[in-house]
């Protein structure tokens, strides 16, 4: 089981809740009961899929049960605009056992705003502007592109200006094997770090004779 990936063994620990779920009883004021996870599994699965495929460091974990998010498509907090444009998910989406007349799934075409879910996948849209896969194919390219300047330029010292750069050099040189460039860190002059509208000049200055960088620098 182990030999799974990441997303299918996610799947098969919902599975088994859902069959736990499925034997439990309730009073007789309960009569309609919806679980996404079954009659939307389709989109539920490939949300799943397309999302969380590797580890993760950070787990949002939160209550959606009004009656136009995740309950229509089995996306958590599955507002329908975000659900079809930006997280672009596929499927079928069927009916639970028994439906309530006021609270019909409609699936990718419900019409209705979810307003958590709308507030919760814009702010992810703006916080994350870019997926996954289109973050790691940019990279993939900057990261070849880098290699090729290092040695075409035959460079011996790379100063990475912020801790992005020095963790893209970094990578880069270990993956080529390349072990005769050194890479060394600057603060990132930028006035959205704090530190730096503090004596930038002078923090970078004592950072690049630290690390034995400015001596090559200075005219002789």
């Amino acid at each position: 089981m182990d030999f799974l990936p990441i997303s299918e063994l996610l799947l098969q620990i919902e599975r088994h809740q859902c069959a736990l779920l499925a034997n439990l009883t309730f009073s007789e004021k309960i009569r309609y009961i919806y679980n996404p996870l079954e009659y939307a599994r389709e989109t539920h699965e490939f949300y799943v899929r397309t999302y969380c495929n590797s580890p993760k460091k950070i787990l949002f974990l939160g209550m959606n049960p009004g009656p136009f998010g995740m309950a229509q498509n089995g996306v958590p907090f599955g507002d329908s605009a975000y659900v079809n444009n930006w997280l672009k998910i596929k499927g079928n989406v069927f009916k639970p056992h028994l439906e309530h007349p006021k609270r019909q799934i409609q699936g990718l075409n419900c019409s209705r705003s979810e307003v958590s879910g709308s507030r919760f996948w814009s702010f992810m849209e703006e916080t994350c502007d870019l997926k996954a896969q289109e973050k790691k194919a940019l990279i993939e390219i900057c990261d070849e592109a880098l290699y090729q300047v290092i040695m075409l330029l035959q460079v011996k010292f790379i100063v990475g200006i912020g801790k992005f750069a020095e963790e893209r050099a970094t990578h880069v040189l270990r993956s080529h094997n390349i072990q005769d460039t050194i890479v060394v860190n600057i603060m990132h002059p930028s006035p959205a770090n704090p530190a730096a509208n503090k004596g930038w000049k002078e923090i970078v200055h004592k950072q690049l004779y630290d690390s034995g960088i400015l001596q090559y620098m200075t005219l002789q």
